[in-house]
């Protein structure tokens, strides 16, 4: 039982980090420091709750905000940049939270890079689609909204790791009405032929 709590802490943690990694994944590593619900001391991914390790966080996520705010024209490049760090950071945040109390941590990789992936094609499509309907103000403020999310998914499911499958069968939801929705509109202009 202490197993499938744990890898599904990882895995909230892992989609948490797929929406936007960096806040995520800082919230994470404090709470492990000051070993609330999760805790990467002694295991193979301590450098997760290192000083030097959050702050190397806390710097990216100011370049990618400033990249982001400053090149609206290299979002895409930034977003699926984010994405790739966000799947990383998901297979390790997973695999330390099985490395805790578990001898067989590799699983965490493998849950973690899918369940990152899961939520990151999942809220990037949401955010293409959103982003369209807004003014420049409010499509600004997009990645500042994914990151507070990010973050209070890792912090609710590091407190209650159950909560992961309902963030994590959101993401699945959030997936299949994206690409239906896809394929109404592409059915829409075949009639018009």
């Amino acid at each position: 039982m202490r197993y499938l709590l744990d890898i599904l802490q990882g895995a909230g943690l892992a989609g948490a980090t797929g929406i936007r990694p960096f806040l995520p994944a800082l919230g994470a590593g404090a709470l492990a420091s000051a070993d609330l619900g999760v805790d990467f001391d002694g295991t193979q991914f301590s450098f997760l709750e290192a000083q030097g390790f959050l702050l190397a966080l806390v710097v990216a996520l100011i370049v990618s905000a400033v990249l982001v705010r400053r090149r609206p024209a290299a979002e895409g490049r930034v977003e699926a940049a984010l994405a790739g760090i966000g799947i990383g950071l998901g297979a390790l945040l997973c695999a330390g939270s099985l490395d805790d109390r578990h001898a067989a941590w590799w699983p965490g990789l493998l849950v973690g890079a899918a369940c990152a992936a899961l939520a990151s094609t999942a809220v990037r499509a949401l955010l293409v689609r959103t982003r369209a309907r807004l003014d420049a103000g409010a499509r600004a403020a997009l990645p500042a909204y994914a990151e507070g999310a990010g973050l209070v998914l890792a912090v609710l499911v590091v407190l209650a790791p159950p909560l992961a499958l309902v963030a994590l069968a959101f993401f699945a939801f959030l997936l299949l009405r994206g690409r239906r929705r896809e394929g109404e509109r592409y059915a829409g202009l075949r009639i018009l032929r």
